[in-house]
C-alpha cells in the first residue's frame, strides 16, 4: 500500500514538473541542459564574452544584466563593457555621459540610440557609470555599412582619412564561405548581391577591432550584440581569431522555440551556451 502511495506521489510530482512553463533554458554546445552557474564560471575564464541577444527579448536583456553584475563581482575594474548598439563615432558622447558631464537629455539628443535604449541598454550603460567601468561603442557608423551595401567594400577607400578612425583598418578581410554570410545571402535570395553580407562583415570586423583595441591582459570584455553577429563561432569570432588566435572566447547564442525543454537541431551549434526562450515571450519593443 505504501509503495502504491509513493508511486502516486512521484507521478504527481512528475506531472507538476511537466506542467511548468519555463521562461528560459540554457543549453551547452552539446545540446545538454546546463545551469547558469556553469556558464558564469566559464565566462570568468574568458578574455572575451560575446552575449548574442534577440534584440526585443526581455529575458535576454535581464540575463545580460545578471551576467554583467556577476562578472563585475569577480573582476571589478578589470571588466570592460561594449555593445553593437552604440556606434564608434559616438564614443566621445558615451565617455562624457559616463563621466557625468552630460545630462541624460543631452546624451539622448547627441547619441544615435536604439528604440529600446531606455528599457534594455540604459541599465547596462548606467551600471558602467555607477561602477566607473569603460563602455566601448564598437559598431561601425551605419552610414559606412550603408555605403558598403550600395557601393561595395572598395568604396571605403575614398572616405575621409579622419573617418577611417571609426572603422576597422582597411582593407577588410572577407570570407564569403562563412555560414553567417552565406545565410544572409540565401535569406535575401540574392537581393543586394554580395554587398549585403559584406555590409554585415564591416560591422563584424569593426566590432572585433574595437573589442581588441580596448582589451588588456587580465581583463574580460563582455560584448552585447545580435546573436547572428556571433552565432556558430563565426562573424565577430572569426575576426577576433584572425587577429588573436590565442584569445579565449565564450559565446552565448540565443534563440526562440515553441517549446524550450529541448534544444532544436537548428539551434544546436549557436554558441558555447545557448539561451532559449519561448516564441510567445513578451517583446520589449517592436522594430
Amino acid at each position: 500500500m505504501h509503495k502504491v502511495i509513493l508511486i502516486l506521489v512521484f507521478a504527481t510530482i512528475l506531472s507538476a514538473f511537466k506542467s511548468d512553463k519555463n521562461a528560459y533554458m540554457i543549453f551547452d554546445e552539446k545540446g545538454k541542459e546546463c545551469h547558469y552557474a556553469r556558464m558564469l564560471e566559464q565566462a570568468k575564464e574568458a578574455d572575451v564574452v560575446l552575449f548574442g541577444e534577440q534584440h526585443d527579448n526581455p529575458i535576454n536583456h535581464w540575463l545580460e544584466q545578471e551576467l554583467t553584475k556577476d562578472l563585475f563581482e569577480a573582476k571589478k575594474e578589470n571588466l570592460v563593457m561594449g555593445a553593437e548598439m552604440f556606434e564608434s563615432d559616438d564614443q566621445i558622447v558615451v565617455n562624457e555621459y559616463l563621466a557625468g558631464s552630460l545630462t541624460e537629455k543631452t546624451f539622448k539628443d547627441e547619441c544615435k540610440l536604439w528604440t529600446n535604449f531606455p528599457s534594455d541598454y540604459k541599465p547596462l550603460l548606467d551600471f558602467a557609470k555607477k561602477n566607473k567601468l569603460r563602455f566601448v561603442a564598437t559598431n561601425v557608423p551605419r552610414r559606412y555599412a550603408n555605403m558598403v551595401y550600395t557601393k561595395g567594400l572598395g568604396k571605403l577607400d575614398s572616405i575621409d582619412p579622419e573617418a577611417k578612425r571609426w572603422i576597422a583598418p582597411l582593407p577588410i578581410a572577407y570570407d564569403q564561405t562563412l555560414k553567417c554570410y552565406q545565410d544572409i545571402f540565401t535569406a535575401a535570395k540574392g537581393h543586394g548581391g554580395e554587398n549585403l553580407p559584406k555590409s554585415q562583415a564591416i560591422k563584424d570586423a569593426t566590432m572585433a577591432y574595437f573589442i581588441l583595441k580596448n582589451l588588456s591582459s587580465g581583463q574580460i570584455f563582455i560584448h552585447y550584440n545580435g546573436s547572428y553577429h556571433s552565432d556558430n563561432h563565426t562573424a565577430i569570432v572569426w575576426y577576433l581569431k584572425q587577429a588573436r588566435p590565442d584569445l579565449k572566447i565564450v559565446t552565448i547564442g540565443s534563440a526562440e522555440q515553441d517549446a524550450v525543454d529541448d534544444l532544436s537541431k537548428e539551434n544546436s551549434d549557436l554558441g558555447d551556451f545557448i539561451l532559449v526562450t519561448p516564441v510567445s515571450m513578451s517583446k520589449t519593443y517592436r522594430p
